[in-house]
């Protein structure tokens, strides 16, 4: 069975497009959110996403671990990008291969910075998502004007960001469709 939002989600929405915005109604719908709104929200946000590219593979699989995490960007001794190393990197070309982890050098394996695909802080949630589903990757770095690491997100990130962006605007639609007003709360 749908929630009351979503019953009325797709003719609020509809009935919305068709009205003329009034003054303050605008302001109430977000909108877009950005790669950084997504990061903030991130576990990358409160941990050191990086590691040197001359540790061994065992080092960023223990991080991995330790954080419950996937990838990490890849950096030189100065701190500046190289690439990027995931899970993926790790099982397809440590584990299939028969190399051991502690032997290995993390550039060996990583996702060097010629192929990167990556995002600046501003592009929108739907840009990187965009992105990701293209080159079927999981995580995207997001690099500041000059080139330095700002950030990583996941699209399970993305996901969550865009979720909730959708779930306020479908509760202010519903708001302002029962009389409650576009730009006031549920309360």
């Amino acid at each position: 069975m749908f929630s009351l939002a979503s019953q009325i989600a797709r003719p609020v929405a509809q009935a919305a497009r068709s009205l003329p915005l009034r003054a303050g109604f605008a302001t109430s719908v977000k909108e877009g959110l950005t790669a950084t709104d997504a990061w903030n929200k991130s576990c990358y946000s409160e941990m050191d996403y990086t590691i040197n590219e001359d540790l061994p593979v065992y080092e960023a699989v223990q991080k991995f671990a330790a954080y419950n995490i996937g990838c990490l960007v890849t950096v030189d001794v100065d701190g500046k990008i190289t690439g990027v190393v995931s899970e993926r990197d790790y099982v397809c070309k440590i584990a299939l291969l028969s190399k051991t982890s502690k032997d290995t050098a993390v550039k060996e394996i990583s996702t060097k910075s010629a192929n990167l695909i990556t995002a600046s802080p501003s592009e929108s949630v739907s840009e990187c998502m965009a992105k990701m589903l293209m080159k079927d990757i999981r995580h995207l770095p997001l690099l500041d004007e000059s080139g330095g690491v700002m950030g990583i997100v996941s699209i399970k990130d993305l996901v969550k960001a865009e979720l909730k962006e959708k779930e306020e605007a479908i509760r202010t639609l519903s708001d302002f469709a029962l009389g409650k007003g576009g730009h006031f709360g549920s309360e």
